[in-house]
């Protein structure tokens, strides 16, 4: 009893974890780029007073699916995929570098290229500023040309810094981008190549996540009439008890 106890109710707890994860994934279906949380358990002894057979389940790793999404081709000049691995370098406002794979970009006010948020988009050399009524072409090393409004001339407006740190070196932060796990920043590849006029969709598989929820929900249920076979051997051990005395 003491056992079923611990595994039921640490098993409980961690699959309300992975519920949680399987939600988020299942939200950002349809948000560029996204790759999906993953969550494995393993059983882990309890060290104490008590029985030796105690334990309980621990969320053991909360990892992440980085294989790429579909490419959706959307004609615009600032929407950037990138083809096989690799990530955008793009700066938040407190001025930390961080990494993603969506490319929907735009421009601020000042012509400034931005995320969808509104985080600076780097280049290998800053931020890339834009001239208004610009026809941009984004080549396949994301050197980011124009040619301004009422001019024939093209002009090279910077590189988009594209990087590709090892997926071992990069943790998921709370706003679902990524940074380096020793906070430094990482260099640029000239490996990365991108596709202009398109973006890459979420790597979630709806059909797949949907059928971990469902199953998630029963395994959930099972650990609970786990807890109820618990209390109800209880109740009788507690009635033989009284009995006997």
């Amino acid at each position: 009893m003491d056992r079923m106890l611990y595994v039921a109710m640490g098993g409980a707890k961690q699959i309300l974890t992975q519920q949680a994860a399987t939600a988020h994934n299942l939200a950002n279906a349809a948000t560029h780029g996204y790759r999906a949380e993953t969550h494995a358990f393993r059983v882990a002894p309890v060290i104490g007073d008590g029985l030796p057979t105690r334990a309980h389940v621990a969320d053991a790793s909360t990892g992440t699916d980085f294989s790429q999404g579909p490419i959706q081709q959307t004609g615009r000049d600032l929407d950037v995929a990138i083809q096989g691995e690799g990530w955008f370098a793009v700066q938040t406002a407190a001025g930390e570098e961080v990494y993603t794979r969506s490319g929907n970009f735009q421009t601020d006010s000042t012509g400034q290229l931005v995320t969808h948020n509104g985080m600076t988009v780097l280049g290998d050399g800053g931020p890339i500023s834009l001239p208004p009524n610009a026809n941009v072409v984004v080549a396949r090393d994301g050197t980011v040309s124009a040619v301004p409004q009422g001019q024939s001339a093209v002009q090279v407006l910077g590189k988009l810094k594209l990087v590709n740190p090892s997926a071992a070196d990069l943790q998921r932060g709370d706003d679902g981008l990524f940074r380096l796990r020793d906070g430094g920043s990482a260099d640029a590849d000239a490996t990365v190549a991108v596709t202009s006029g398109a973006l890459e969709g979420s790597n979630v598989n709806v059909v797949e996540a949907m059928v971990n929820m469902i199953a998630l929900s029963r395994s959930f249920e099972m650990h609970m009439k786990f807890l109820e076979n618990a209390e109800a051997n209880d109740r009788q051990a507690s009635s033989v008890l009284t009995t006997a005395r």
